[in-house]
């Protein structure tokens, strides 16, 4: 302490002598700052003691708000009744029971049965399929648990289902890589058109695109009635049909259909008694043709 003491009153005469008398030298060099006496380890624990403390940082603690999960979405909106419960079951079951065919006709497929049992249980799932909706808007039970139920189980029948039986039925007549190529396409034109469906705003006159209901309805029809055409032939309309389904020409609705002059839905009636086949095949023609025909004449009024 002492020789710090002694340290600090050279310092301080110094600094009080170039106050008094001393002249600031230009560009003079800085002088290196002297080092300081080497201290004891009691000197430095003195000097230690009386420097200022930083005070302790204060622990915050802050609450922890645990979020609350949003309440689970109700199956059935509404009143949740007895009677209401039962025709909910009901219409979820004509959908579950519309899957439960696909997987058949797939199942029939892949153990090498007659391609036109699977072609019928996809008729019997277009039925089922058609019934779920009607029975869900007469009931007053439409959820869109129901609308996602719907959707997946059109995927299950008519986007998987739908290939695997045409496969099934097209087996060797074309080569393997083509079929297994047209069926995929299928699937996911599809997959395309349903996601699409589901978010897109409906409208009540036409579909954007051949929906898949129809689609497989044709596919299963084609097996069923076995149009007799080159497998070539059949592969290319399978093609044709996968692409209308993700196309964005308006076809119209089959209450559209129905409402036509009575004698044009007669011509098919008399036509499938003369030749099913041929009649068949002329419809399904004419109704992928009206998508763009139709667009045309839309575009064209709209233009004017």
């Amino acid at each position: 302490m002492r020789q710090g003491g002694s340290f600090a009153r050279q310092m301080l005469l110094v600094r009080v002598g170039r106050q008094r008398g001393a002249t600031p030298v230009i560009d003079a060099p800085v002088p290196s700052a002297p080092r300081l006496p080497d201290l004891d380890p009691r000197s430095l624990a003195q000097i230690e003691a009386l420097a200022p403390v930083s005070p302790a940082p204060v622990a915050t603690v802050e609450a922890s708000v645990t979020p609350t999960p949003p309440p689970p979405i109700p199956l059935l909106p509404g009143d949740r009744t007895v009677s209401r419960r039962v025709k909910f079951a009901v219409v979820q079951g004509c959908t579950l029971a519309s899957l439960l065919l696909g997987m058949t006709a797939i199942m029939l497929a892949v153990a090498g049965a007659d391609p036109r049992l699977g072609a019928a249980c996809l008729l019997a799932c277009i039925t089922f399929d058609g019934l779920d909706g009607a029975l869900a808007r007469k009931f007053g039970v439409a959820s869109p648990f129901g609308v996602q139920m719907d959707s997946l189980g059109d995927m299950t029948s008519f986007g998987i289902a739908a290939p695997v039986v045409v496969y099934a039925a097209l087996r060797g007549e074309v080569p393997t890589g083509v079929l297994i190529g047209t069926c995929a396409l299928v699937a996911a034109c599809a997959a395309i058109r349903l996601a699409r469906f589901n978010v897109s705003p409906k409208d009540g006159r036409f579909f954007c695109g051949v929906p898949t209901t129809m689609a497989a309805a044709v596919l299963a029809l084609s097996v069923l009635l076995g149009l007799g055409l080159p497998g070539s032939v059949m592969v290319a309309g399978v093609a044709l049909i996968a692409i209308a389904m993700v196309s964005s020409f308006p076809y119209a609705k089959l209450v559209k259909v129905f409402r036509l002059p009575p004698w044009l839905l007669l011509l098919p009636i008399f036509g499938a008694l003369l030749n099913p086949r041929l009649t068949f095949g002329l419809v399904v023609l004419a109704y992928l043709l009206s998508g763009p025909l139709l667009w045309a004449y839309q575009r064209k009024h709209a233009r004017a």
